[in-house]
């Protein structure tokens, strides 16, 4: 059964569904893109919220790359079934995000 739950980030209220059980890393994620998107905007001042999430997502995934300089890369080997299936669920939220920016941006 999916949830839903409202987040907030950079001021704005997104209403996402998520699994049952999944309600608190789902708000943990939002709190570090909250964050990151508040740092774009600070540093580069206004930003449409597409670009502000664009920029948000790539500090996001500069720290991570800071986090693991030497990392290996992982061995070739059969992706886990369950990590690509919460892959493909994000993508898909993330696509239907992009929707929505896309069309409100064309209304305005």
């Amino acid at each position: 059964m999916a949830a839903m739950i409202d987040l907030s980030i950079a001021g704005r209220t997104y209403q996402v569904a998520c699994r049952e059980g999944e309600e608190e890393n789902l708000r943990a994620a939002a709190r570090l893109v909250d964050g990151k998107s508040r740092e774009a905007l600070a540093g580069l001042g206004s930003l449409s919220e597409a670009r502000q999430f664009l920029f948000a997502s790539l500090l996001l995934a500069d720290q991570l790359i800071d986090n693991r300089p030497d990392a290996e890369p992982p061995a070739q080997s059969a992706p886990d079934p369950e990590l690509v299936s919460r892959a493909e669920t994000l993508a898909n939220r993330l696509e239907s995000l992009a929707a929505r920016l896309e069309n409100e941006a064309s209304a305005s």
